[in-house]
């Protein structure tokens, strides 16, 4: 008899935990499914084929690691005018850069074809942004940063990540500091910001 109590009580117990955990994300919002590994980059690839000339040449460097310094990132910025720019600042040594990645490779999927989206890699190493690139990959490229000249250039703050707007006159409009939590909230800002 003892032991059939004891069954059924832990039974009862499971049940219980099981249903607590389901009904424990009903209607809470959660930070976007999926992970970096479920990213196809020839997917987006894809769907980004068609862009204009200046955000195509993007896509077309899609998750490589750019040199140049500000030169080269300040002569990208001015082909881009006449489209809004999402500037990410990362680093592979960067625990929230890596939660945040789904959201700006979905987002930059999603509206790639109308914003650009350009990274960039401060206080980093090469070989280690190479590797967290391989492991996550973008449907466009960043751009090196070792000595944080371009982030002090853009007026990024030091922390990580970071992601500032830039409409489509070239103007810094807003800067985000920390990583965003869903792909909802970096869109609430495109919108607001950049007329989306």
């Amino acid at each position: 008899m003892r032991w059939a109590l004891s069954l059924l009580a832990a039974a009862g117990l499971v049940a219980v935990l099981v249903i607590g955990l389901t009904q424990a994300g009903d209607g809470a919002e959660t930070p976007d499914a999926g992970s970096a590994a479920e990213f196809n980059l020839e997917r987006a690839r894809e769907h980004l084929r068609g862009s204009p000339a200046p955000l195509a040449a993007l896509h077309e460097q899609s998750n490589r690691l750019l040199g140049g310094g500000t030169a080269a990132f300040d002569k990208r910025l001015r082909k881009l005018r006449g489209y809004p720019v999402v500037v990410n600042k990362w680093a592979s040594w960067c625990g929230p850069c890596r939660a945040e990645l789904p959201i700006l490779q979905k987002v930059a999927t999603e509206r790639g074809r109308e914003i650009a989206f350009v990274g960039v890699n401060a206080r980093d190493k090469r070989p280690a942004a190479i590797s967290f690139s391989d492991d996550f990959p973008t449907p466009y490229p960043s751009y090196e940063d070792a000595d944080e000249k371009i982030a002090l250039a853009l007026k990024v703050p030091a922390n990580f990540p970071a992601t500032v707007l830039v409409d489509a006159k070239g103007r810094m409009v807003f800067t985000k500091q920390g990583g965003y939590a869903t792909s909802r909230d970096l869109e609430a800002d495109i919108d607001k910001h950049l007329g989306g």
